[in-house]
């Protein structure tokens, strides 16, 4: 995951505020940046992170994968300043860093290493500089929003952190017909669901609850219970709700890809059958995310991509 009629604010112990204005780039960066190029940069980046992106783009050629790994780099850089920075307005700080480096970048003179990595990459593939802000703004909205009213409050988040990801990474992954940037957009909604379903625990732990305020009231569960991990037939039924429609999403995504661009898109559908087995490990074990965050092994998500490489779907 990535957060009443007024929006609850997250509140998190005060780090010291340094005096400097801060950059996002501490003196042990300073001296990775300065030992390593971007491309290698951004490739530990995305490497370290263990995720499941990482495991697609392994099956794409050289460029589509330098120009996917500098994107990823990107957005987990932007995301570790919300989840790593305690205290809120020094967070807010480093994300208008980064806003003004997205200008200098699309000027011509980036400074980071993961900016740099991107720069040969904007032109070929349709990288606009509004994708890199919204993906700024969904983390912005983590610093100031730790609830969501209703599920429409909560698409808009997930347009930001994940439906513009998609678009960008449909557009890497190469289309000819403009319905595949649709088809990114909702597979980008599916997995982002997925995440909050899966991190409903861990985002407790940070004080927030992303499941929507008027979903929790409808199934009677209070968000004391989930901020204590209170397991409860409610609770059940609350999370069974979240998961069909993220299933849902994932049909609906899978409905609206052109078959011309099937192939082109394999990475995104090896993600989206990585998330799906995982929504369904999590269904099928009665929704135990609220003590513990439930993931597949590596080898589990290597071979669901090797075998959506193998049937092509």
């Amino acid at each position: 995951g990535g957060p009443v009629a007024q929006p609850a604010y997250v509140t998190r112990p005060t780090e010291l505020q340094r005096q400097s204005r801060p950059s996002p780039l501490t003196a042990s960066h300073h001296r990775d940046a300065h030992n390593v190029t971007p491309e290698q940069y951004v490739q530990d980046k995305a490497a370290r992170s263990g995720s499941s992106f990482y495991y697609a783009f392994l099956f794409l050629p050289p460029p589509r994968r330098a120009a996917i790994t500098a994107f990823y780099a990107f957005c987990r850089e932007v995301d570790d300043v919300v989840d790593e920075v305690s205290d809120p307005s020094v967070a807010a700080a480093k994300l208008g860093w980064w806003r003004q480096e997205v200008q200098r970048l699309f000027a011509g003179g980036p400074t980071h290493p993961v900016t740099k990595a991107l720069t040969p990459h904007l032109e070929v593939y349709g990288i606009e500089a509004q994708h890199l802000h919204s993906v700024i703004d969904g983390c912005e909205m983590d610093l100031t929003q730790s609830r969501y009213l209703d599920f429409a409050g909560l698409r808009r988040y997930c347009h930001l952190v994940a439906g513009v990801v998609g678009d960008v990474a449909a557009r890497i992954f190469g289309h000819t017909d403009a319905a595949t940037i649709e088809y990114a957009h909702r597979l980008g909604l599916a997995l982002q669901l997925t995440n909050i379903i899966r991190d409903v625990g861990d985002d407790a732990r940070r004080g927030r609850i992303y499941l929507p305020v008027d979903e929790l009231q409808r199934f009677d569960v209070k968000a004391h219970e989930v901020l204590n991990r209170g397991y409860s037939e409610r609770f059940t039924a609350l999370m069974r709700f979240q998961a069909e429609r993220a299933q849902r999403c994932y049909d609906e995504a899978f409905a609206v890809l052109p078959e011309v661009d099937r192939k082109a898109q394999l990475p995104g559908l090896m993600m989206a059958h990585i998330y799906r087995t995982l929504l369904d490990e999590i269904e099928a074990g009665g929704f135990q995310v609220l003590h513990q965050r439930i993931s597949l092994t590596p080898v589990r998500k290597l071979w669901i991509a090797v075998r959506t490489r193998w049937r092509g779907r």
